[in-house]
């Protein structure tokens, strides 16, 4: 049975409700705000384009290790919740889900920037959803980090 928000559409105002009602407050705590869902291709989307989110942590010291680079633990984190929130809204809807697997290669460090996260669903199905993650600094566009991530559906 299909709940209003699938029959309807997911959009940017419920997938910040999400973000605000489900999520531990620790979580909440990383200071991360919803720039954009996309539930749908754009018009003029190429054949490859994968629904998906684009989060932002805001930078703050206390997600710093010693000189001011967000620690590891603070961009997985970002990376795993900006990854529900693209199944979220490739699901057109809130669904239970749990994180499987996820990998993180980081490729350079972020230094006193806030961080976007550009999660997009590789393959969402009934039972497990794939994904990948790019984090970038906010003050160059440079990437920092690709995830790859794999959850459960419950």
């Amino acid at each position: 049975m299909q709940t209003d928000q699938q029959t309807t559409g997911f959009d940017i105002e419920e997938a910040r409700r999400t973000l605000g009602d489900v999520f531990a407050p620790w979580v909440q705590d990383l200071g991360l705000s919803i720039s954009a869902i996309e539930c749908a291709p754009p018009p003029g989307a190429t054949s490859d384009w994968q629904p998906g989110a684009i989060l932002r942590m805001a930078f703050a010291e206390r997600l710093c290790r010693h000189g001011g680079i967000v620690c590891g633990q603070a961009l997985m984190a970002l990376a795993d919740t900006a990854m529900v929130i693209a199944i979220l809204a490739a699901n057109r809807g809130y669904r239970p889900m749990t994180t499987v697997d996820q990998t993180t290669h980081f490729m350079r460090a972020v230094t006193r920037s806030d961080v976007l996260a550009d999660a997009r669903v590789v393959r969402l199905g009934r039972t497990m959803s794939f994904g990948r993650v790019t984090l970038s600094s906010a003050i160059d566009n440079k990437p920092v980090a690709i995830v790859s991530s794999a959850f459960a559906m419950l």
